[in-house]
């Protein structure tokens, strides 16, 4: 009989531990879930984007005549002096070659000029013949004045015929100068190009010099060229003298004031505080990377810190600006995380008693990371983050 109720009682042990495992099983469990608390603190609201600086003040030397520029004395980086240090060196260009026409018509210009040269110096022989002849026949008129022979009047004839010959003869000898000077212009213009360079020293070279102190930012023309009168040949600035150039999206820059304050970073150093100095007045359009076509405003910003806080930075390097459009000292905020949409309206996860609640909330402003809670919601209460399908009104939740 023991042994029967004994066999029993085992049974009925079994069945019951049977019975609480699948009822320990079929009991729903807490959903893990990411918790986070409620703050009051500061709160701010940035427009972020990618932007370059730029030097102030950057001074573009310039080919003032068309020449051939020598190899660019100055290497990037070397200090320079305003008014004494060489930054670009120019001397004339050699002729340029001549197509056949060109020189048969030069060559016969050449031989046309020679012939007028030949021209202008018999002209000059004649001249200095009729010269002399009325020197003797003033010389004759004279002798015979003293005996009086022969009127005044033919006298003053006389001489008034060698000051005529002795202008003649300056004419004709002026007119060879100018018939020997095209000759030389038409051989020159013949001259087939040189194979050796002018000295660097020489008088006709033109020595540019730095315009302003600082250093060479860029050297344009490096190499050894022929270039036209205007060529850009190297750039000048002083790298300490830096501002930041940010082409924000419209839609964000109409956020942005003047003075507003800015952090940036993302240039490889510490974060360094700016302030905005100016917003144009005028869009752009600039093409993103996706190849859309963006409306961009140009933004200066102005480092407010110390030098040597970014000594490090250079023109043209890459930044990222962090623009203050909004901020308060004592917002309550959540993780923008912990939003989801119920209708039209914001809501949260709200955990209280271990169970999830839906509450709804009055959003303001937002930025990446938090959002401002107007209504809704207290310091200190805990909300769901990312909340996931699973996760209903009482849901029991426990953190992860």
């Amino acid at each position: 009989m023991n042994a029967k109720w004994l066999k029993r009682a085992t049974w009925a042990v079994v069945l019951g531990l049977v019975v609480a495992g699948a009822a320990w099983f079929a009991w729903p469990r807490p959903i893990p879930v990411d918790l986070a608390a409620v703050e009051r603190g500061p709160m701010a609201v940035t427009v972020d984007d990618e932007a370059r600086t730029r030097v102030r003040h950057v001074y573009t030397v310039s080919a003032p005549v068309a020449g051939r520029v020598l190899r660019s004395p100055r290497h990037v980086g070397d200090d320079v002096i305003a008014g004494e240090t060489i930054v670009a060196v120019i001397q004339p260009v050699e002729p340029s070659l001549l197509d056949v026409r060109s020189r048969e018509e030069l060559t016969a210009a050449l031989a046309a000029a020679e012939a007028a040269v030949t021209l202008a110096e018999h002209e000059v022989e004649r001249a200095a013949a009729a010269l002399e002849f009325a020197e003797s026949e003033r010389e004759r008129a004279e002798a015979l004045a003293d005996t009086a022979v022969i009127a005044a009047a033919a006298l003053d004839r006389a001489r008034v015929e060698v000051e005529t010959q002795v202008h003649a003869l300056a004419s004709a000898k002026a007119q060879l100068d100018v018939r020997r000077s095209e000759r030389a212009s038409l051989a020159a213009r013949l001259a087939a190009p040189g194979g050796t360079a002018a000295p660097i020293q020489s008088q006709w070279s033109i020595e540019l010099l730095a315009p302003a102190a600082g250093r060479v930012l860029r050297i344009v023309q490096e190499s050894e060229a022929v270039v036209p009168a205007g060529t850009p040949l190297i750039e000048i600035g002083d790298p300490l003298d830096l501002e930041i150039v940010a082409d924000l999206l419209s839609t964000d820059a109409v956020q942005v004031e003047v003075d507003s304050p800015v952090a940036i970073d993302g240039w490889g150093g510490p974060p360094v505080r700016g302030r905005v100095r100016r917003v144009d007045p005028a869009g752009f359009v600039k093409v993103s990377a996706l190849g859309i076509e963006e409306q961009r405003v140009r933004t200066i910003v102005d480092l407010i810190d110390p030098p040597e806080a970014w000594s490090r930075l250079g023109h043209d390097f890459r930044v990222i600006v962090h623009v203050t459009t909004w901020s308060a000292d004592d917002a309550v905020n959540v993780p923008v995380s912990a939003l989801f949409r119920v209708g039209e309206d914001w809501a949260v996860f709200r955990v209280e008693g271990g169970r999830a609640k839906t509450t709804p909330v009055e959003v303001g402003r937002r930025n990446d990371r938090k959002v401002e809670i107007r209504s809704g919601l207290s310091p200190g209460d805990g909300v769901v983050l990312h909340p996931s399908d699973r996760i209903v009104d009482g849901s029991a939740v426990a953190e992860r």
